[in-house]
């Protein structure tokens, strides 16, 4: 399975997983099958790392269409919650700083910068927060090795999911079990996308390096537009 290729099913689970938000305005099948989509970009960032020509454009051309698709985030978010948020090419970026700072510098730096980074990321409402700027650094850490890969991804994934039910131990089991009942499901098929993360060839497949970067602002902003209709 080429990057090209995992790059389209991710966009698709992407598209997906936004779309169910817009006509369910809750979690749905659709979300679960966008669950797939974050671990596969975020692998793709750590992929991008290692075959890029050139790190600064790489990260310079992240930070453009980052700030690119902040305002069609905002609007998109705004058609389903309340509240500010950074967008996930932000969190993207901040990954592929760590993965920088773990490779130039040193593994102690690159990993305290990344935790840096993730707790910043988490304090300004980044898209996935500390979760997704450490799991694009956990990917490139564990690059040659699937099986370290695939645990440490299954086992942060799972903590995080996990800490989502703690707001709602004071209110009861059955609060819990219901809450569980959402997470559950869209745990596992988060843990999922490494089925198709194992499969990479480490081959490009079609040139698509501008796929993520114009598909993500374009369809945020055509859905917004939808809602509108």
């Amino acid at each position: 399975m080429s990057a090209f290729v995992l790059k389209v099913i991710a966009c698709i689970s992407m598209f997906t997983d936004h779309i169910g938000y817009v006509i369910f305005n809750k979690s749905s099948y659709f979300n679960y099958i966008g669950r797939f989509a974050f671990p596969i970009f975020a692998f793709q960032i750590s992929q991008g790392y290692i075959h890029t020509k050139n790190i600064k454009k790489y990260m310079k051309r992240l930070l453009i269409f980052a700030v690119i698709s902040q305002i069609p985030f905002i609007l998109f978010r705004s058609s389903i919650v309340d509240g500010f948020a950074i967008n996930t090419i932000f969190t993207l970026l901040f990954g592929l700083i760590s993965i920088y700072s773990y490779d130039k510098i040193s593994k102690v730096c690159g990993i305290s910068i990344g935790i840096s980074l993730g707790i910043l990321a988490e304090i300004c409402k980044f898209d996935y927060g500390f979760y997704g700027v450490f799991l694009v650094l956990l990917f490139y850490i564990f690059n040659n090795n699937k099986i370290l890969l695939v645990s440490t991804f299954s086992l942060v994934t799972i903590i995080k999911y996990s800490q989502m039910l703690l707001p709602y131990i004071s209110y009861g089991s059955d609060t819990i079990l219901k809450a569980l009942k959402i997470n559950f499901p869209l745990c596992f098929c988060t843990l999922l996308s490494s089925i198709f993360i194992c499969f990479y060839n480490g081959k490009k497949g079609h040139d698509s390096k501008y796929l993520l970067y114009l598909f993500y602002p374009l369809h945020l902003l055509a859905i917004y537009i939808l809602t509108l209709v």
